[in-house]
């Protein structure tokens, strides 16, 4: 199955220039999203994963189905305040500004196996900060797994140190 084709791009989304790339299409196809987890889960099968980590809100939706075929437990990363226990957080930058991101202080015990799962690659900023969460805590980032790269933006080159999968690359 080809799952870019299952990928709406809606062109000058959300401002002119943009061409959004649309997963709604493909999880909404219950044969691709299923597809699209087994193929995750199958580069990941024989790596011990423990925990999966997901930033909100789309890699939630790729997260918890992962976690569920590995065997392993899930942990969400939320925007500041959004968590209810303690948390660790990171700030980072976007393009016009700042953002922060929290874990809980529990969700990771030192050496544990993880893989960082989201929708998109972009710049890679997010991801780096998320991966810098979970090896504060002491896990071990063992792969970032992607639907979406977008190679124009280089994110891969940003997080060069890590192992990096993608199902689907876009220039832009």
């Amino acid at each position: 199955m080809n799952i870019k084709n299952k990928i709406r791009v809606i062109e000058d989304f959300p401002k002119a220039g943009i061409s959004f790339k649309d997963i709604t299409t493909l999880i909404q196809d219950k044969e691709a999203f299923k597809y699209t987890i087994d193929i995750l889960a199958s580069t990941l099968k024989d790596k011990n994963i423990d925990v999966v980590v997901g930033p909100e809100a789309r890699g939630f939706i790729f997260g918890t189905p992962l976690a569920y075929v590995l065997g392993a437990g899930f942990v969400p990363v939320r925007k500041k305040g959004k968590l209810p226990g303690e948390t660790i957080s990171v700030q980072y930058d976007l393009e016009y500004g700042t953002d922060i991101l929290e874990i809980h202080k529990d969700s990771i015990q030192p050496g544990q196996k993880v893989v960082i799962i989201d929708d998109l690659l972009a710049t890679g900023g997010t991801i780096q900060s998320v991966a810098k969460l979970v090896e504060e805590l002491g896990g071990e980032v063992v792969s970032m797994d992607f639907i979406i790269e977008l190679t124009g933006l280089k994110g891969r080159e940003k997080l060069k140190n890590y192992e990096i999968n993608s199902l689907v690359k876009y220039e832009f």
